[in-house]
């Protein structure tokens, strides 16, 4: 029984015969115990009810109503004395009887009520209304004897008997239609989630483009749509992953080729074995060790395991020196770079090697994509929020980006002009691992650009307090 529509169906039906016996038990309990009432009624009640009335008219009153009572009492209720119940009274016995005045007071009984105590409401509509149906002058009330069921015989045992078979069945039928619809709603709930499961099975052996069908709006629903966008990023992460390893393959390459190809060329005497040769073999390991320590960098903010120096920090001397350190670069390829500090900058809780960092991949990606005389700006200014925010930007007046590459501009080796090689467009690691030391430092990073207007790249940090 490892089938859920199954388990289900059976649980389902569990309940169902449950309440039916229950219900079937309570019908054959009340139709046999009103039954008994109302034959208790209608026949003691019928039978006493002209002597009744005949006392009631002779005085006026219910005055000395207890002889009408014993006499029936010696009668014993039964064979000729029944009246209109001829032949009945054996089936009931000694019934008890209630009179009550036409205000509902009681003026006789032999069942231990007291006299002179009033009827409820309720006890009145189920009483024999004595006389002018619509103004009694009395009401009879009858309550039969115990063991009166167990007495039916004949015609009434026979009436309760197919009543309770007739509920019997249609209990059995309506449980029998109920069991149905248990196991087609259980087979509709079971169906979405094999589908699901048959679908995680080949998501698990690599067939990520494995989707289900959403029908409806319920949990089901939800599920169905949570595992398709699970199933999406799962697939997304895939082809991240894929990527990253052919364009790390891909950076790595280039400079493994080129040591490769130098080392070979001095083995076989075509290049000399000098300090030039050996100098240029050397720049290629560096740019090899740069791009393995950016690797790492990257993964490890990515893991959330940077080590980071958080203290207090002044932004103008930090940017400042780096601006300065810039400045031959920017000389060297005709591009005017300034700098505009508020005054007053709040200080940062922040790791400087880091921010220096940041501000590093910024400045060398705006002045690389600068051309001559054109501008960088660089920019700190304090946004108004409940807390200080310092926000820096560095704008250029380079080619700017497109409105279709503006998502992937901090994905990993993303480069603006895909023909530029390493050397110009560098590694493609810059912006990412820029992003992640910010938001590593509970800060926020982003870009506006737009093609031909260049570019305005930005990280703001969250701010102490003023600096002086």
């Amino acid at each position: 029984m490892n089938k859920l529509w199954l388990r289900l169906s059976l649980a389902f039906g569990l309940v169902i015969g449950v309440t039916v016996i229950a219900a079937g038990l309570l019908a054959n309990y009340q139709v046999t115990t009103q039954f008994r009432q109302f034959m208790t009624n209608s026949q003691a009640g019928l039978a006493i009810e002209p002597d009744l009335m005949a006392h009631y008219t002779a005085h006026g009153s219910w005055t000395g109503v207890e002889t009408v009572f014993e006499t029936q009492h010696g009668r014993g209720m039964s064979g000729g004395g029944m009246g209109h119940g001829q032949g009945m009274g054996m089936q009931f016995g000694r019934p008890s009887f209630v009179l009550a005045d036409s205000a509902g007071r009681v003026v006789y009984s032999d069942s231990g009520r007291e006299v002179s105590t009033q009827l409820s409401q309720t006890q009145i509509s189920n009483a024999i209304p004595l006389g002018n149906q619509a103004q009694p002058v009395g009401y009879l009330l009858v309550d039969a004897p115990a063991g009166a069921a167990d007495q039916l015989t004949g015609p009434a045992r026979s009436f309760v008997a197919q009543t309770n078979r007739a509920l019997w069945l249609a209990g059995g039928i309506a449980g029998g239609l109920a069991v149905l619809v248990s196991i087609f709603i259980a087979r509709e709930l079971a169906v979405p989630l094999r589908r699901m499961a048959a679908a995680a099975g080949q998501i698990a052996q690599g067939q990520l483009d494995q989707r289900v069908s959403v029908r409806g709006a319920d949990e089901l629903a939800y599920l169905a749509v949570a595992f398709n966008q699970m199933a999406t990023d799962l697939q997304q992460a895939e082809h991240l992953r894929r990527n990253l390893i052919a364009d790390v393959a891909h950076e790595l390459r280039t400079p493994v080729s080129v040591i490769q190809g130098n080392l070979q060329a001095i083995l076989d005497d075509v290049y000399p074995l000098e300090k030039a040769e050996i100098a240029s073999i050397y720049d290629e390991t560096l740019t090899l060790g740069r791009l393995i320590a950016d690797l790492r960098d990257l993964a490890q903010a990515e893991a959330g395991q940077l080590d980071l120096n958080l203290q207090p920090v002044e932004l103008g001397p930090l940017i400042e020196t780096l601006v300065d350190l810039f400045g031959g670069l920017a000389r060297e390829k005709r591009v005017a770079l300034d700098i505009e500090l508020a005054q007053h900058l709040p200080l940062v809780k922040a790791d400087s090697d880091r921010v220096r960092q940041i501000l590093h991949n910024l400045l060398a990606n705006a002045i690389r994509h600068t051309p001559a005389d054109g501008q960088v700006k660089v920019v700190a200014e304090v946004i108004s929020t409940p807390n200080p925010f310092v926000k820096i930007s560095v704008t250029d007046t380079g080619p700017g980006i497109g409105l279709e590459d503006l998502p992937h501009v901090f994905d990993r080796f993303w480069r603006a002009d895909k023909s530029r090689s390493r050397q110009q467009g560098g590694s493609g690691l810059g912006l990412a691992i820029a992003k992640q030391l910010v938001e590593a430092q509970g800060g926020t990073i982003g870009v506006d650009s737009e093609v031909g207007r260049g570019s305005c790249f930005w990280f703001g940090l969250p701010g102490l307090g003023h600096s002086g």
